[in-house]
């Protein structure tokens, strides 16, 4: 470990990672990258849907930061398995580690208190119904 300059001697850095600065998802990572850009609108919607930064607290906004970066990786391993070839089956490890991060990931929701609310739609038509989720799509 390295000593971070500045700083006391207790005071540690692990590798090379940068300090994160008020704003900044990770120290000394590009927030222009796809990969920031992708966490940052998960982690503001999952903000919103717990009410917004002044209802949420510190730790629930860690807590969704973790959930941002597991739908990410299962994001990615979905696009893996979608380009496959027809004929060829999932590395059984992918299929594990996507297994797994699904878990994770729905136990975080579920300790953030993320749940499933069902919409009323008793007097919406199909039309209306099917209107609002191409709406949502885009």
């Amino acid at each position: 470990m390295e000593t971070v300059a500045g700083t006391s001697p207790d005071r540690t850095r692990v590798g090379s990672r940068a300090r994160v600065r008020a704003g900044q998802l990770l120290g000394g990572v590009d927030g222009r990258s796809w990969w920031v850009r992708r966490a940052r609108t998960i982690i503001r919607e999952l903000v919103a849907d717990l009410g917004g930064l002044e209802n949420t607290s510190a730790a629930k906004r860690a807590i969704c930061r973790r959930i941002a970066v597991l739908e990410i990786e299962l994001e990615r391993l979905e696009h893996k398995f979608a380009m496959l070839p027809d004929d060829v089956a999932a590395d059984p490890t992918d299929v594990d580690l996507y297994q797994r991060t699904s878990g994770g990931w729905r136990r975080l929701l579920e300790t953030i208190g993320i749940e499933r609310r069902p919409r009323d739609v008793t007097h919406q038509s199909l039309d209306e119904i099917l209107a609002e989720d191409a709406h949502a799509d885009d």
